[in-house]
């Protein structure tokens, strides 16, 4: 009676296990996934200057008159020293713009000087901007105390 015995191999093993490599990138994966969204940046920050450059003197000794719009912290929004509503605020931006151009002989300017309260609702300013942008004017500024 003979006893066989199996071939031993004695080669080195060339395979690699790569499934638990993977399975930690996946989870890695989804931890960033996850941070990236709590991460990212807040939006408009409403916080404004306290401070501001002195504006430079008008060489002619004409009077300019930009587009004035107020928003106080009620979300009232004034063109022009008018009162307006949400409703109304793109007609009344589009009228003002269009008298401001008409008007320019006289000193009258189509930027747009844009006072809002700290407290005034980014919906109501984002209506503002949108509103000058409809009507055509792009030049806008933010006023700062």
């Amino acid at each position: 009676m003979g006893l066989t015995s199996a071939k031993q191999d004695t080669d080195v093993m060339a395979e690699i296990n790569i499934t638990p490599f993977t399975d930690v990138l996946l989870v890695l994966l989804i931890i960033f996934m996850i941070l990236a969204a709590l991460a990212a940046p807040p939006g408009f920050q409403k916080e404004l200057p306290k401070h501001s450059p002195p504006q430079p003197q008008n060489p002619k000794n004409v009077q300019t008159h930009p587009i004035d719009v107020e928003v106080n912290a009620h979300n009232v929004v004034y063109i022009d020293g008018r009162r307006t509503s949400e409703a109304r605020i793109y007609d009344d931006m589009a009228s003002a713009i269009t008298y401001h151009k008409a008007h320019a002989a006289q000193g009258y300017l189509t930027h747009i000087a844009l006072t809002a309260d700290s407290a005034a609702s980014y919906n109501t300013v984002i209506k503002i901007l949108d509103a000058a942008r409809e009507a055509g004017d792009d030049d806008v500024g933010f006023v700062t105390e």
